[in-house]
């Protein structure tokens, strides 16, 4: 089991509740990359939004920075919206990445995006959300899967490529491409029917409720021929680590009650309770704030429904301290980590 932690960016806040600068918050997220690296998490997603208070809108140039500056961990986008950017320049700036790297370490995870920003910001019209992803994600894969530098492709989103040359190439040939969904059954058919790994965004209600995709997921894999190995699944969860529950829960809750309030004045959603707050930060809610036992026990748990082989938190959202985020991803690495392994060596 891999753990990792993902990120939109994170702005923080002065004390009077104002935010401080975009500039800080992508610096912030730098270091908690590298910090990520030198304490041993397996994984670290960047996301793409383009928001005063979650300013990670380029998830290829901040990977680009981190693989120069780390060494081991894996390196992706938690997700790249390819519905509203170029495939062709999504590719050549994780294929750069990846170079820069050593290889091996960048993933890229293609993405409808549950936040419809960029399409005004853009030039796009929601009118065509569905096929923009179809076509430029059938865009990226040809790129991927091509045998030389040269590919050709046509549709009617972007201009086709008649045997035109897409560099540099990854190191290894490929990227790894994942599919990431928020819990849709037809994306979850169509990764597995495509054969790409898949990572499931699951930030409310019960996550073994993901089960009956996840097997439609590989049901779909299969009938398409594909091995089970090559049939991943990732997911992707709010959580928080600290040495004891009520530590995790009165430090995470500040920017989970900003974030709320920000999504409630965008979308209409109601204002934040924290008894839901607290409701789904215990079994079997979808949010992993807890002590290390905790977090660990309920990462196993899920995987006894999911047999997925990625877990890794959003930790960072609405003004979270940056000492504590990297206490939290310390306890990830360190304490999480091995207990997660032995928990699933005694399975």
């Amino acid at each position: 089991m891999e753990l990792g932690m993902y990120s939109f960016g994170d702005t923080q806040r002065n004390t009077d509740g104002s935010l401080r600068s975009t500039a800080e918050a992508i610096q912030n997220l730098f270091e908690a990359i590298k910090h990520a690296d030198a304490s041993g998490l397996d994984y670290f997603g960047v996301g793409e939004h383009h928001t005063a208070t979650m300013p990670a809108s380029s998830p290829g140039a901040m990977i680009a920075a981190a693989a120069a500056a780390t060494t081991q961990i894996k390196l992706g986008s938690a997700a790249s919206i390819i519905g509203t950017d170029d495939p062709v320049r999504i590719f050549q700036q994780f294929a750069t990445a990846d170079a820069i790297s050593g290889g091996g370490r960048v993933e890229i995870t293609a993405g409808r995006g549950s936040s419809v920003e960029t399409f005004p910001l853009f030039g796009y019209s929601l009118e065509e959300y569905d096929d923009l992803y179809a076509q430029k994600l059938d865009l990226l894969m040809a790129i991927n899967n091509a045998d030389t530098e040269l590919v050709t492709w046509s549709g009617t989103v972007r201009p086709a490529l008649d045997d035109l040359a897409v560099v540099p190439r990854p190191a290894s040939g490929k990227l790894p491409i994942w599919l990431a969904t928020g819990g849709n059954a037809s994306s979850s058919a169509r990764a597995g029917q495509l054969g790409l790994p898949v990572s499931y965004g699951i930030i409310g209600g019960a996550p073994h409720r993901f089960a009956p995709l996840a097997e439609l997921y590989r049901r779909s894999g299969a009938a398409a021929g594909h091995a089970p190995e090559s049939l991943r699944i990732a997911v992707g969860a709010l959580g928080f680590v600290a040495p004891t529950k009520k530590e995790a829960l009165d430090r995470f809750y500040p920017g989970w009650h900003n974030l709320n309030v920000e999504m409630g004045r965008l979308r209409g959603w109601p204002a934040p309770d924290k008894r839901a707050y607290l409701e789904q930060a215990d079994a079997p809610g979808a949010y992993y704030v807890g002590s290390p036992d905790e977090v660990a026990e309920r990462i196993v748990h899920l995987h006894g429904y999911l047999g997925h082989m990625r877990h890794f938190l959003q930790m960072d959202l609405g003004g979270t301290p940056q000492d504590q985020l990297l206490e939290s991803i310390t306890l990830l690495a360190t304490e999480v980590k091995p207990r997660v392994q032995r928990l699933m060596a005694q399975k």
